[in-house]
């Protein structure tokens, strides 16, 4: 994986996320070194087709995998998710999940991770396609609600979120994106529960249901 061209770095965000990655890779046991997948991984959060999906979100989605790691079995492992999740990333193709999966699974591999370890990575990167974990399933349950704890933001930063989105969609028509994304909004609302861990449940669920429901009714009006 390191062998392969990958974007550059942005000078202002590598250095404390390429150091996190570093000690995560070792503290999982990894045999090689990790500075080579971690510069690989940045280079693909930032490429120029990303809007939302870039290294801010990865940033926000470890952030909050730190606050809801109580709720966690193994914290590290979902850390190492969080990584992979969004690290294959075209708007315009539908296998971005399985393609990011097995990029997990061809790297963590290679810089020497258990296969147990590496296989559990890239069933919660998978997971990521319907955020949906089984009961029980506490790593998968904090990846899904770190992903989506940008849905209960306050109302500016939502309103940003959907904005990139849309531009990260820019190649779809209007009425079809409106179409598409108003069809995804209701199938989130339509949820039972938005969040698993009774610590994002409380900060977002009823943020989240309020920004839903009002990017909603826009694409509707």
């Amino acid at each position: 994986m390191p062998n392969q061209p990958a974007a550059p770095v942005p000078a202002d965000q590598p250095a404390g996320l390429l150091a996190d990655w570093t000690a995560l890779l070792h503290r999982c046991g990894a045999a090689a070194d990790p500075v080579p997948y971690g510069r690989d991984l940045l280079g693909r959060w930032a490429e120029p087709q990303r809007r939302y999906h870039t290294t801010g979100h990865l940033r926000a989605v470890l952030g909050h995998v730190d606050t809801l790691a109580a709720h966690a079995d193994d914290p590290d492992t979902v850390r190492l998710a969080a990584w992979f999740h969004d690290a294959v990333y075209r708007p315009d193709r539908s296998e971005n999940e399985e393609r990011s999966a097995a990029l997990a699974v061809r790297a963590l591999t290679e810089a020497g991770l258990s296969e147990r370890r590496t296989a559990e990575v890239a069933r919660l990167v998978r997971l990521t396609v319907t955020h949906r974990p089984e009961p029980g399933d506490r790593d998968g349950e904090v990846l899904c609600d770190a992903d989506l704890a940008v849905l209960g933001g306050d109302p500016q930063a939502y309103t940003a979120y959907a904005a990139a989105v849309r531009e990260e969609y820019a190649f779809v028509p209007e009425p079809d994106f409106r179409a598409g994304r108003a069809e995804i909004l209701r199938r989130l609302l339509a949820l039972p529960a938005l969040y698993r861990t009774p610590t994002a449940h409380e900060r977002f669920d009823a943020a989240a249901r309020a920004n839903l429901a009002a990017e909603l009714g826009r694409l509707d009006g």
